[in-house]
């Protein structure tokens, strides 16, 4: 440690300075994850109507109506 002239209370000073920011930090995280859950409840309808869509489609729903209407069609 020959290059290190900080006594031990900077230190303790400035392991402190980073456990504020590190507080502030997650105090900040956490009313942005609050945000996320409410911005997600208000757009719940739209986002339910994707997923069923999607579902759909990934279930191979649209080749099954085809199927259906191209029989119905003979």
């Amino acid at each position: 440690m020959a290059g290190n002239s900080r006594t031990l209370e900077q230190v303790r000073r400035e392991i402190e300075a980073e456990r504020d920011q590190l507080a502030s930090a997650v105090d900040t995280l956490r009313s942005e994850a609050t945000n996320v859950g409410a911005n997600l409840r208000r757009k719940l309808p739209m986002v339910a109507a994707g997923a069923l869509g999607a579902g759909f489609v990934f279930a191979g729903g649209i080749g099954a109506v085809m199927r259906l209407l191209a029989r119905r069609g003979r």
